[in-house]
């Protein structure tokens, strides 16, 4: 059996929608980072991402590479913008909750362990080992990015 292009995912996936009566769902999720391309590469190879897009916003000098998972069709947007500042960079996921912003991004992995070690491999820093996680049969892990974004690991029954 063949896979789907991402083509026939992504018409799939209009399809299912123009019959869901107007229903929103969540398009991507924007992060914007130091390093455009380092952070691209990053979360390419750590989750299977490629680039969909580059876009130049020259108004307000800003740069975005759009990821999409070429299987499950979530996206992820990197935006970068001269003299950024670094904004939250929580510890830990204890310490992220103390701000009322977003504190950090999921992903479902099959694997926990190796998709954990997969991460630390590639340059991420191991903030929580692979356990239980309080929702019942879920296994987690978190790892901050190479830019100390917190990464959570989650891998279902």
């Amino acid at each position: 059996m063949t896979e789907p292009a991402p083509d026939d995912i992504a018409t799939e996936r209009r399809a299912d929608q123009s019959t869901e009566a107007s229903e929103p769902r969540l398009d991507h999720v924007g992060l914007a980072v130091r390093d455009l391309d380092a952070a691209a590469e990053w979360y390419c190879a750590a989750f299977g991402y490629e680039r969909e897009l580059t876009l130049r916003v020259d108004p307000i000098d800003l740069d975005i590479v759009m990821l999409r998972h070429a299987t499950h069709g979530d996206r992820l947007e990197l935006l970068h913008r001269p003299g950024s500042s670094a904004g939250l960079r929580a510890a830990d996921p204890a310490e992220a909750a103390l701000s009322e912003a977003f504190g950090h991004i999921a992903f479902d992995v099959r694997g926990l362990d190796a998709a954990f070690e997969r991460a630390i491999g590639l340059g991420a820093r191991p903030v929580m080992t692979p356990q239980p996680s309080p929702e019942k049969g879920v296994r987690m892990a978190y790892v901050a990015d190479p830019e100390g974004n917190l990464v959570e690991l989650l891998e279902r029954p």
